[in-house]
């Protein structure tokens, strides 16, 4: 049975097809045409943070470009991670003094090429004795201030010493005798997700071709070019991409990529973190907090209705693919933040738990993870192939431009990279979109808050969203199960932002799934159709649909009950036998 015409009509009436930055469904099969027809510049592999900065800047040089993803966009690394933007106070005992000064620009020139995706965020590190430690904190502070150049326009202050009534103050959630007083400072907060599909579709109004749910499974180096034997997942149909250029963009997968070409040069070391998703109603904070662990960093990083309690950072064993919490490493993280809680969290508060790997570039002196350098490396690991590794959020625009930089050395006439100067999908006209929200919500008949939500996440382009409620005012209704989600929503990231099935609209471009206590669950089926409708599926489809995301949740509930990753293997195996696609 397929999806009724009424269940088509809001889509079908409210959103034009073919703007240059939508990465768009139906041009799906033009793009695949005019992939396998000619010879591409430079082609990108993997949809992360990384990837699709890589595709901006080469496709913004002049570049022909197309990036090619397995899965979903930022499916991988760059959807589970702690969403903020930052140089890294605590690189600064590493002596990592150029990573973190580098990340410090970053961090600020991010806030003016994406201003509605980044938002300050005020911290406080604890202190728990009185004189030594505000000496030696502060002195890093200090550091970590000059080194970013505090007092520029970007409005992140310069740190500040607080006394143990201030603090209280600041955080009254605090034990009372957790600590002596405190050290407040400013940092950069994304949402890491909404970033990589930002970045994807600014490619795309470059000129790249972006696609997604295609797979390469061979590369085969040639005199003066690469071959990239392809899958495309929602068909099974094989094809050939050939590109002078290869950028590699795998994340956790680097090592694969690299042996698909005869050897692994980069040696690639996974660490799993975990973070909690706790009500902010349960967990009322302002300013997040950092303090020490044994093991990592705790985070409590207050974000929309919610507060992320991270992280770990522990050697992930089993390979590249999903991975899972366990219910070792949510004990862990309640521990720790228990440790400075006046009303401890329980598991029973724990919305959502999500997992995500880091790749590291392997470092055989270093045992730990931890220890391991956040610096990245880009190596030509084939002639005209490039692999880009390590590294983190906050440097996606150095790590693409490196690797861009790398890999087209001896094309002729390669202009340099302008992606510093190069505002995002949604940055152009903020300001004022942002200044009439309070007009456009009465417009609307919605909240001023439902619309500063639409505007932080869409930018300047947030009015196209509502204007899909002046046809149907049942689209700008939340979607039945998850109260931060609009059914217009599900509709603009189908036709612009290549959603294609539950679990993207729900984990990435949203984070209903992980903000609601049955994990979206019930938003499944809602979701499911809109997006039937939107795609022209069948009933049938929406229902495998919902009843695939409904058991990705109870696999993942099911990890909770284990205590190491080794117990995890059986339920990764069921999870990547039954992926979640959409075909």
């Amino acid at each position: 049975m397929m999806i009724s015409e009424r269940e088509r009509e809001p889509f079908a009436a409210g959103l034009p097809f073919g703007a240059g930055d939508s990465l768009d469904p139906l041009r799906r099969d033009c793009d695949l045409t005019e992939l396998t027809g000619g010879l591409l510049d430079v082609l990108v592999v993997g949809g992360g943070a990384t990837g699709a900065g890589a595709a901006l800047d080469a496709a913004s040089r002049g570049l022909t470009t197309a990036l090619l993803e397995g899965g979903d966009l930022a499916s991988g690394t760059s959807s589970n991670s702690s969403r903020l933007l930052h140089g890294g106070v605590r690189y600064l005992e590493q002596m990592e003094f150029g990573l973190v000064r580098e990340a410090l620009h970053e961090r600020g020139l991010l806030q003016d090429l994406a201003p509605h995706l980044v938002q300050r965020m005020s911290f406080l590190y604890p202190l728990t004795h009185r004189v030594w430690e505000r000496g030696y904190v502060g002195a890093g502070l200090t550091l970590y201030d000059a080194l970013a150049g505090i007092g520029d326009r970007h409005g992140f202050r310069r740190h500040r010493h607080l006394t143990h009534r201030a603090l209280l103050r600041e955080a009254p959630q605090l034990r009372r005798d957790a600590a002596v007083g405190a050290l407040a400072y400013d940092d950069g907060h994304v949402d890491d997700a909404r970033l990589v599909v930002t970045l994807a579709r600014t490619a795309a109004r470059e000129g790249a071709t972006v696609l997604t749910r295609v797979r390469v499974n061979a590369l085969a180096s040639r005199s003066d070019h690469t071959v990239a034997t392809c899958e495309d997942l929602l068909t099974g149909t094989e094809f050939t991409v050939r590109a002078r250029r290869v950028v590699l963009a795998t994340g956790p997968w680097s090592g694969l990529t690299q042996q698909m070409l005869g050897d692994q040069q980069v040696g690639v070391r996974a660490s799993k973190g975990v973070h909690l998703v706790v009500s902010r109603e349960r967990l009322r904070l302002d300013s997040a907090l950092i303090a020490r662990t044994p093991h990592s960093v705790l985070f409590l990083i207050p974000t929309g209705d919610v507060v992320l309690v991270g992280t770990t950072d522990t050697p992930w064993e089993i390979g590249p693919g999903p991975v899972l919490p366990t219910g070792a490493d949510v004990r862990y993280l309640l521990d720790q933040a228990n440790q400075w809680l006046s009303d401890p969290l329980t598991r029973d508060d724990v919305l959502g738990v999500y997992a995500g790997l880091r790749p590291l570039v392997d470092q055989p002196d270093r045992n730990s993870t931890t220890a391991i350098s956040r610096e990245h490396v880009v190596k030509e690991v084939a002639p005209g192939v490039v692999v880009v590794v390590g590294g983190k959020l906050t440097t996606y625009r150095i790590m693409a431009k490196d690797a861009v930089d790398a890999v087209v050395r001896g094309l002729p006439k390669v202009r340099p990279s302008v992606t510093e100067h190069l505002g995002l999908v949604g940055s152009n006209g903020y300001a004022q979109a942002w200044n009439r929200r309070d007009s456009a919500a009465v417009a609307a008949g919605l909240p001023v808050a439902a619309v500063e939500r639409l505007a932080r996440r869409y930018g300047a382009d947030y009015p196209a969203l509502l204007t899909l409620g002046r046809r149907n005012p049942e689209l700008l209704e939340p979607v039945p199960g998850t109260p931060s989600l609009l059914a217009a929503e599900v509709l603009y990231a189908a036709r612009h932002e290549a959603a294609m099935t539950v679990d993207d609209i729900l984990r990435r471009r949203s984070r209903a799934g992980l903000e609601t206590a049955d994990g979206g669950v019930s938003a499944a089926p809602h979701v499911a159709r809109l997006l039937a409708g939107a795609l022209g599926r069948t009933a049938s489809w929406a229902a495998e649909q919902a009843g695939s995301y409904t058991h990705a949740a109870e696999v993942t509930h099911s990890a909770l009950d284990t205590s190491a990753d080794a117990e995890l293997v059986p339920l990764l195996a069921d999870l990547a036998g039954r992926w979640s696609g959409a075909a």
